[in-house]
């Protein structure tokens, strides 16, 4: 199919990323990926500025666990590197990371309210908001995995985008 490796996606992340090394400066590399950026059928489900572009699922086919691929191009010996991350839909990560934050807050609240208690002889029930909140995080990351499994498909369609415009623009480099 293609010159590049096939990279998988990493289930151990909880955005999952890959590299790729192109063989043009990072300038020209990201500008061959905009020429195969404009096509009918990409236009409404990719953007890119500067050395960015993001690939979006299509609006019919959104679900809160679709991920987007966000792709950027460095220079590097030889070339240029690409650098890809799957991620969430911007308000699903932004509602992730407050939650995420809001829990570790609280567990530091309880761990030291736990032993404000302790020191002053009284039954230090702060505490419990320590493994109650490692249960959430847990949770948490439990939810992010399942998503990722969910959205596998929309990852490997988005994926088999990218990897269609890099063979047709570097397929003879």
């Amino acid at each position: 199919m293609s010159d590049f490796p096939e990279v998988g996606i990493d289930a151990a992340r909880l955005r999952p990323k890959f590299d790729l090394d192109l063989p043009v400066p990072a300038d020209a590399a990201i500008q061959r990926i905009r020429e195969g950026l404009d096509t009918p059928e990409l236009r409404e489900t990719t953007m890119s500025a500067g050395r960015h572009a993001e690939f979006h699922v299509d609006a019919a086919e959104k679900k809160v666990w679709s991920p987007r691929l966000t792709v950027q191009v460095e220079d590097a010996p030889g070339g240029s590197s690409l650098r890809g991350r799957f991620a969430p839909r911007a308000d699903v990560w932004t509602g992730f990371m407050f939650v995420y934050f809001l829990v570790v807050f609280l567990i530091l609240f309880g761990a030291t309210l736990g032993y404000v208690q302790q020191v002053s002889d009284e039954t230090p029930w702060g505490y419990w908001a320590i493994p109650a909140g490692l249960a959430v995080i847990a949770a948490i990351h439990g939810l992010s995995y399942l998503g990722q499994r969910l959205a596998e498909d929309q990852m490997r369609e988005l994926r088999g985008q990218l990897d269609a415009i890099l063979d047709s623009q570097f397929g003879d480099a």
